[in-house]
């Protein structure tokens, strides 16, 4: 009798067990591997493939970790050239493409202007640098301390070039990018009032941005690591 007794008992803390089970993933959800992420702008579009003008360089060949292999050598306090110090990074990166990443930078310069101007930042965070985003989320306070609402739009980027390249310490890619485009910007006080920009001009801006990425990482994303001011 006692031992019917017990294994009743554990049959219902059983079925009690399974409910709970049930309802806690009915509440919860369950992780299928197709939630949505937030889209990486450096990353090439699917089907895009790896792009042909892309060569793997082999390592053995190289004579020395800063001189690209087939190029010149360099006196050691003579600066690569642009092109040498991008194959410097696609030599550590295969998978680098000069043009991918100009259309990610676009993109991150799009996403991280509209961001800044609503004060979102949330989508600022995995962009930015701590240092730079540090100063951008200063800005923001400051702005919505003195009750002001910022309106930038961006038109187009007419024009997006690499400048600078640099691999750092073979493992860290910094990559400076000239943006020229068109915004409309406008400021607005507390009360809506119009203090400076027009809704239906459109300005000229130049940017000079660096980005960074650890080429050893599994991830693909740069942050903004520097907005430089333009001379």
């Amino acid at each position: 009798m006692g031992d019917g007794f017990v294994f009743i008992e554990i049959v219902i803390f059983a079925m009690i067990a399974a409910f709970l089970v049930y309802r806690l993933r009915s509440v919860l959800g369950r992780r299928t591997g197709e939630e949505r992420q937030r889209p990486n702008p450096f990353t090439p579009a699917p089907g895009a493939g790896k792009p042909d003008n892309v060569v793997t360089l082999p390592e053995r060949n190289r004579t020395r970790p800063d001189v690209a292999p087939g190029a010149e050598p360099v006196a050691a306090d003579e600066p690569l050239s642009l092109a040498a110090s991008i194959d410097q990074i696609r030599a550590a990166d295969p998978n680098f493409d000069e043009k991918h990443f100009l259309e990610g930078a676009k993109a991150a310069f799009g996403m991280i202007v509209d961001a800044f101007a609503r004060g979102d930042t949330a989508t600022l965070r995995p962009l930015l640098a701590d240092d730079v985003y540090d100063g951008f989320a200063r800005v923001i306070r400051d702005r919505q301390a003195a009750g002001e609402q910022h309106e930038t739009r961006i038109e187009q980027v007419r024009e997006a070039e690499v400048v600078e390249a640099k691999l750092d310490a073979g493992r860290t890619a910094l990559v400076t990018v000239r943006l020229v485009s068109d915004q409309v910007n406008v400021v607005r006080d507390r009360d809506g009032t119009i203090v400076d920009g027009d809704p239906k001009a459109l300005v000229e801006n130049t940017d000079v941005w660096t980005f960074a990425r650890n080429l050893r990482s599994r991830d693909p994303n740069w942050a903004l690591v520097e907005v430089r001011p333009v001379q």
